[in-house]
This record gives structure tokens, sequence and C-alpha cells, in this order.
């Protein structure tokens, strides 16, 4: 390189700087083509006419920092119009996609809180609550019947500012996102109880931009159109508590086995805390968890001021329990049975009742315990696997129902629906119609081996009593004597007895009817026992006494007692002294009650697959069955054996304290007797079966009497 070269390139740095210019900015204002080649000298730049004086940055000129300043202005007012741009198309963006997603929804002037589903409160006689049933399970209650912090506790924990509001808090949603940033506190939502209550109304639980702009809207319609009250009362109904219980009375009711009513303030809390997560803050099920979560909602209702220094300290001394579940037992099998029978009386359940039931919480509770007991200690040793019990009041009101050993593995309810052989616990019904066809008790009958076309049937002692009265073979249970009676009056007409007392199911008229092997279930067999018991009226079994709406209105009642009498009062004074007897010296005679005339009968069936006992006095009658489900046998129980155990016990124990009362009636003590009949009754016996039309199959009517001529009316004949 020459030195011309070198001085013009040392040159060129001072042509720019002398314009006030940096090499770069001269550079970046010559085009490619007008930039000189290197070691070539740049012609000068002429100067428009007029144009100001040029001013060197080394005098002290301001032209360079004007220039920045420009620059710096026009950076920042860039920044703001396309902020001002951007935000405006986000407006319009944001505005166009809440438009689409409220085009999702119904129109306003249509919308309506939909109905909530209905419960129906299934009480026992005292009043006291045996269960819910419904989709909910529990009743609507309005904000003024519970406690005042209840829903304050509500407010307190998931929504401070609920009555400051207008549906949205972007108070709340901010202060949510900065504890969410600094992870204090745990993940929050920033939805207020309004945004709640509508996804709860309208919406479903996914998690999506587009639920939530849904949720927001109808919040706004939602304060828009109710109280803030209105909308604390419909949240208080609607939120789920987990375990199936949706709204503040089923949760009280499922947790603590108590109204929304009547809950503490440590009770209020729990419930309180427990919505954010159901199935992780249950008392029952994660109690330190939960007893933590309440911790925090009395802590936010003090420091809000909704509750005392001194009441939150007392709550936090006694926290809430869970309480054992009523009702995961027998009273379910109740409840069922109400359900089943409900929609005969009142159709469909529109809104919230209350139905009265007959059963007697502490019978139904000493018939599960004694039964489970029962089965727990011996059921294994026997092979049985289930039972049911029936208790009613001989006017048939039910007062105990026990459907099965377990409700909470078994919901088939046994007392109602499972169809079984009754065994000899039928054959009152073929003694009471040979009663009526005018034997007695005193009548005597041949105890020996029978054969109905190939089929003999035996007594269960393999033994052969002779001559014996038919209050002995009842007594014991001998199955001859039974057969030749059904067929002496023949099945049709035995058929028709069992079924004028209360028998409904299907039943086989043929010479095995008299063992008990038509089936039927245990509440239509305790149904037509209760004909002995109440004087010889049919009664049907009922178990629901009134029925109410949330408002108190009567929408059903019961009314009438059954369907008249049904048996005469002779013949029930025999076929009941016959039952005494079993109780005194017969199969029944481990199960007696002292001091109360008692009636019984027990039956089982063909390899052991059914074993009964039945019985009433004057105040209960009942029914206890073993089996199993499946028809496999037992291991020889007999209905005078664990049956009976279970029947006197839960007997004796619902009689403690009652006034012994005779059977109606009376018991039959013998009829009058002739000297010249060998001591069988004067008149009334139906002739044997050998002496029968053809058409022996109809109900037998004793001959209309004969006018006596002179000599019979003298002396009588």
């Amino acid at each position: 390189m020459n030195d011309r070269t070198r001085r013009a390139e040392r040159r060129e740095p001072s042509f720019a700087q002398g314009r006030g210019e940096s090499r770069d900015d001269f550079d970046m204002r010559l085009s490619d083509d007008d930039r000189p080649a290197r070691g070539h000298r740049a012609p000068p730049r002429q100067e428009p006419r007029n144009a100001p004086p040029r001013r060197d940055k080394r005098s002290g000129g301001g032209g360079g920092g004007r220039r920045r300043g420009r620059r710096g202005r026009s950076f920042l007012g860039g920044l703001f119009y396309w902020t001002l741009v951007l935000g405006l198309w986000g407006v319009i963006g944001l505005g166009g996609l809440i438009a689409y997603h409220a085009a999702q929804l119904p129109p306003i002037n249509q919308l309506t809180v939909p109905k909530r589903p209905p419960n129906i409160a299934i009480l026992a006689a005292d009043g006291s609550l045996l269960a819910n049933r419904g989709e909910t399970g529990g009743r609507t209650i309005t904000i003024g019947e519970v406690p005042p912090y209840l829903p304050k506790a509500f407010v307190a924990i998931e929504d401070r500012r609920f009555y400051d509001h207008f549906g949205i808090d972007p108070v709340g949603l901010a202060r949510a996102m900065v504890n969410n940033l600094r992870r204090s506190g745990g993940v929050q939502g920033g939805s207020t109880l309004t945004q709640q209550l509508a996804k709860n109304l309208f919406l479903t639980q996914e998690r999506t931009a587009a639920r939530k702009i849904q949720e927001a809207i109808l919040a706004l319609w939602l304060e828009r159109t109710y109280s803030k009250d209105q909308i604390l009362e419909l949240y208080l109904n609607r939120v789920y508590f987990g375990s199936g219980a949706y709204g503040v009375e089923a949760a009280a009711q499922r947790y603590f086995n108590k109204s929304a009513r009547s809950v503490t303030i440590a009770e209020a809390a729990m419930l309180a805390g427990l919505v954010q997560a159901p199935s992780r803050l249950a008392p029952n099920r994660n109690p330190e968890a939960a007893e933590k979560r309440a911790q925090l909602v009395i802590a936010a209702m003090a420091d809000q001021g909704l509750i005392s220094q001194a009441s939150a300290k007392t709550a936090l001394v006694a926290p809430a329990e869970a309480s054992e579940r009523v009702g995961a037992g027998s009273v379910n099998y109740a409840a069922d049975y109400v359900m089943d029978v409900l929609d005969d009386f009142i159709g469909a359940v529109e809104g919230d009742v209350t139905v009265l039931t007959t059963i007697d919480p502490k019978l139904q509770a000493s018939a599960e315990t004694i039964l489970v007991e029962a089965l727990n200690a011996q059921g294994a040793k026997q092979g049985v696997g289930q039972g049911a019990v029936v208790s009613m009041a001989p006017d048939g009101a039910l007062r105990a129902l026990i459907g099965g050993r377990d409700y909470t593995k078994s919901q088939f309810n046994r007392a109602t629906a499972a169809k079984r052989q009754p065994g000899s616990s039928f054959k009152p019904f073929i003694y009471l119609t040979a009663l009526e066809h005018g034997l007695t008790p005193d009548t005597i009958r041949d105890d020996s081996p029978v054969t109905i076309k190939g089929w003999t049937p035996e007594n269960n002692s393999r033994t052969y009593r002779g001559p014996v009265t038919l209050q002995t073979a009842f007594a014991h249970s001998l199955n001859t004597i039974a057969v030749k009676l059904n067929q002496e009056v023949t099945p049709r007409e035995a058929v028709r007895t069992a079924q004028r007392l209360g028998i409904s199911s299907a039943l086989q008229a043929n010479p095995s009817l008299a063992l008990g092997t038509s089936e039927v279930t245990p509440v239509e067999l305790t149904t037509a026992y209760a004909t002995f018991a109440n004087g010889g009226q049919a009664v049907l079994p009922y178990v629901i006494r009134e029925v109410k709406s949330l408002s108190g209105k009567v929408i059903y009642a019961r009314k009438g007692t059954g369907f008249g009498p049904v048996v005469q009062p002779q013949t029930l004074s025999m076929i009941n002294a016959m039952f005494h007897e079993v109780m005194v010296s017969g199969t029944g005679s481990k199960a007696n009650i002292a001091g109360w005339e008692v009636g019984g009968k027990s039956g089982t069936t063909q390899d052991f697959r059914d074993a009964w006992f039945v019985g009433f006095t004057a105040r209960l009658v009942t029914s206890v069955w073993l089996g199993n489900d499946d028809n496999s046998t037992m291991k020889r129980v007999f209905g005078s054996g664990l049956p009976a155990e279970i029947w006197a016990k839960y007997m004796r124990a619902a009689h403690a304290g009652m006034q012994p009362a005779p059977l109606p009636g009376g018991l039959w003590h013998g009829a009058p007797k002739s000297i010249f009949d060998g001591g069988a009754p004067v008149a009334g016996a139906r002739p044997p079966a050998s002496t029968q039309t053809a058409d022996s199959d109809r109900a037998w009517v004793p001959p209309a009497p004969q006018e006596k001529n002179f000599l019979e009316r003298l002396f009588g004949g």
C-alpha cells in the first residue's frame, strides 16, 4: 500500500466526523453503489441551497442528541401504538370468543335454574330418619333453618368477598394468581361461589377455557337474577360433598348422623372445607386431612369476624368427628321396600317428600343384631349363609324388616322378594281348612304310612304313633297326618284357605302342598299368620303411614284396617289352641315366652334347604327364615333349632316391659262329648274322603238340618 492510499484512509474518518456522522452512519447512508472503492477518495457532497449550516458535534451542537431523542420517542410511540392495536384486537378476539361460547348456551330469557332431583326422606315410626332415597341423598334446606355460622363457613373459606363482587371477583382472581405463583396456601382457582354454583347447575366438571367462559357468563346471570342469600342457599343445596351426598343436609346426615340444622361450628367448618376435594377430605376416610382443613376454615372465620375468637378456640379444642354411618345395614332393606311401594300411593315424586313409616327403630336394630350375631356364631358351623326376619303388628304394620345378613354386601331383599319353600310352617292352612270342615283339635287320625301315586311321605323321626289327636299331630308336626288331611279336605280347598289369609304366591294344589312345597315369601307368610293374632281379620302388610311434601302438605295418609273377618271365632279359637300347644309341648317349647299366650310353628324343608320359625302374640307376629341363596343344603338345621332360638331371643326382647295379653278370641279347651260317640265331637265332622262325591274339590258345606219329628223334639236326637 503506497503512502497516498494510507493518507486517504486516514483522512476518511475526519471527513465523516466533520459532518457530524460516524463511520457507521456514513456507511449506512450510502448505498452499495455510492460507496467509493477502497483506496479512492469520495467526491465532496453538494449541499442544497439555503440549507442550514452544518454544526459539528464537537462544537457543542445538539443535532445528534435530537436524533437519538427522536429515535427513543419513536420507539416508545411505536410500542404504545402496537400495544394499543394488539390490545384492541385482543378485546375484539375475547369479545368474539365470549360471544361464541355464549351462543352455545340457551337464550338468557329462557334460562332457568334446573329442578333439584327430589329427595325422599324415610322416617321411622318415632320420626327419626331411617334413610334418604333419591339422587341427592338429602332434602332441600333453607338458609333460615341452619345456624348462621354454617353458611358463613363456606363464605370464609371459598369466597370471602362474596357479598361485595358481582359474580366474578377480579381481586380474588388476582390474589389467587399471586398465591399460585408464590406457591403459598396450595393451588387456588379464584372462582367465586356464584361461579361454582353456575358450574354445578348448568355445566360439566371438565377443566377447559370454554367452560370457564360460560361459567363467568352464567355467574353474571345468576347475580342479576337472584339475591346473594338466594344464591348461597342454592349453593348449599347443590354442592357435592362426596359419598353420594349433594347438599349440606345430605352431608350432615352422611358424616355426622344429624341434620344440618344441628351442626356445631366445628362440624360446619369441616363441611365447608370438604367441598374443595370431597374424596380426599372426607372425614370418614381421611380424618386428619379433614381436621386440618377445618382448622383453616375456623381461622378464616375468626379473622374475618364471622365468629368470635372464643368460639373459634372452642371449635379448635373440640374438633368434629365423623360418626359411624346409620343406615349402612338393615334399615336399607326397609327403605328399599318403601321405595318399591311408594309409587302405588303417590305416583311420580315431583319434589322432596317425607315418608312416615311403621318401622320401630329399636325393634329393627334388635332384630338385625340378634340375626347377625347368631349367624356369625353358628352360621359357618351349620352351613347357614343368609337369614331374614319380618316382624309386624297384628294389623299388618311392619315393625322390623331384615332382608339379609349384610346390606353392604347384598342388597337383595330376602324378606320381600325371596320365594322359599315354607315346609311345615304351611301346615296351619291345612289344619285350618280341616277345622272349617267340621273337625276339631280332638279329632283322631291315624299316624301311619301313606302312599299317594307312588309318593310316600315320612315323619322326620321315621316312626309312627298310630291314632293321635289333630292337636298332637300339629304340635309334633307329623307329616303323615297333614298329608292325609290335605287329601281329605282337597288341596284346592287348602290353597283357597291360604290365599284368603294373605298368601299371594302361586300355590300348587297337589298332595305335597301339605308339606309346604309351594314357595312363598317371608313377608306374605307373616301376613297370613297375622290373621291368627288379630281375631281372624285378613290384612295387607303395610309400611307407609303418611307422606308429606316439603311444605307439610299431606299427600297420602293411610286409612282402613284390612279386609274384614275371614276366620270364624270358634274356628280361630281352635287353631290358636293348637298353635299354643306347639309352644307348650311341641317343636316350639324352647321358644316360649313366659306369661304370654304364644302361638307358633316351625318348618324345615327337604334336605335342610330352608328352616323357618313363625310365631305370634297378641302384640307382634314374627317370622325367621334361614338358608342359602344358592339353595344349597344346611347341616341339619331344623326350624325348631337355630331359627327358633333367634325368634325367641328377639320376641322376648320385644315384649320386655309389656303387659301380657291373651290371644284374641281365647283358646279352645275342648268341645262337649257324647257318651255314645267314643270321644269324637258330636256334630260337624266331615264324611271320610272315601264317601265324598266326585265333586270333592268343591268346598264342603254341612247338610241342612232336617225337620225333626215329635219324638226327636221331645227327647232330642
